[in-house]
């Protein structure tokens, strides 16, 4: 490592205003969920007076004990489970091998596909007929409908597709040489020399079923089978509509704002232990398949 001293004046100048910018873009990002954290550990008297700015005020779990005792919560959080182990399954198994098929060279009307798939990214038909879509397919309120219906991704298909392609076709050739057919060179060549890639993907499927929201509330009308998503907006509904609750809100332990970040923290927890393990791969996958040689 070069010593601070051998840099020149415009070198250090720059290295301490993208020091700074770091800084503030890091802070900027861990902010919101050192908030959320705060808020959910404070008093609802607090919450609500806008106390709480960095660290709990009146420290409390009493938002915690009002939603871990809700039988309606957990059924929610395992039916996010549910939505995201098996959308992100079925997602993999359509896009990894439409990705493969795309990148081969010897697909006919492999540039139509490929501008095909590419052109859904920007237009689609819209919410309502989308909507009479899945009604007419029997699908709403359907929990193998919501699994279904958001399935594949343009845009993940074509970053896999990129990966692909950028395997030098030695690797493939090699594995023809042996009777490798179809099915086994995407099995034994391209997937094991995909993971960055395939991680990738994985975390962006995984990041979107958890996250899903819209669609789950529109098509879905059973209580046991809404997302965690969806019961958070039930939830902030049904404490903001509580006259009960909000004439008692000021002695209360715990308010609308302080459960509401109850549940956010319990829905991200999740998320952030997948990540690491998946991190690793997450750059590379992104720098490789996003470039197309």
């Amino acid at each position: 490592m070069m010593s601070w001293n051998l840099y020149s004046r415009g070198d250090k100048f720059f290295a301490i205003v993208v020091s700074i910018l770091i800084g503030m873009f890091t802070i900027a990002t861990l902010y919101p969920f050192i908030y959320i954290a705060a808020v959910s550990f404070s008093s609802g008297f607090a919450a609500q007076a806008g106390k709480v700015v960095l660290t709990p005020i009146d420290s409390t779990i009493e938002a915690y004990k009002y939603i871990l005792v809700d039988r309606d919560f957990w059924i929610s959080y395992r039916n996010t489970f549910i939505y995201t182990i098996g959308g992100t399954i079925l997602s993999l198994l359509f896009i990894i091998p439409g990705a493969y098929a795309l990148s081969r060279p010897q697909l006919m009307g492999r540039r139509f596909f490929n501008l095909f798939i590419a052109f859904t990214m920007w237009f689609n038909a819209g919410l309502i007929p989308f909507y009479l879509n899945m009604r007419d397919l029997n699908l709403l309120d359907s929990m193998f409908g919501i699994i279904l219906a958001f399935a594949v991704n343009a845009f993940n298909i074509i970053l896999l597709r990129n990966f692909f392609e950028a395997i030098p076709q030695s690797f493939e050739e090699a594995a023809r040489m042996d009777g490798a057919n179809d099915f086994q060179v995407l099995w034994k060549v391209f997937i094991p020399l995909s993971k960055p890639a395939i991680a990738t993907i994985t975390l962006f499927c995984i990041v979107a079923r958890w996250n899903g929201f819209f669609w789950a509330m529109v098509l879905l009308q059973s209580q046991e089978k809404i997302p965690l998503q969806v019961f958070l907006r039930h939830t902030i509904a049904k404490l903001s509509d509580d006259d009960e609750f909000a004439m008692t809100q000021l002695d209360a332990a715990y308010s609308a704002e302080t459960v509401t970040a109850a549940i956010i923290v319990c829905s991200i927890i999740p998320v952030l232990l997948v990540y690491p393990w998946i991190q690793k791969y997450f750059e590379k996958g992104i720098l490789l398949g996003g470039v197309k040689e």
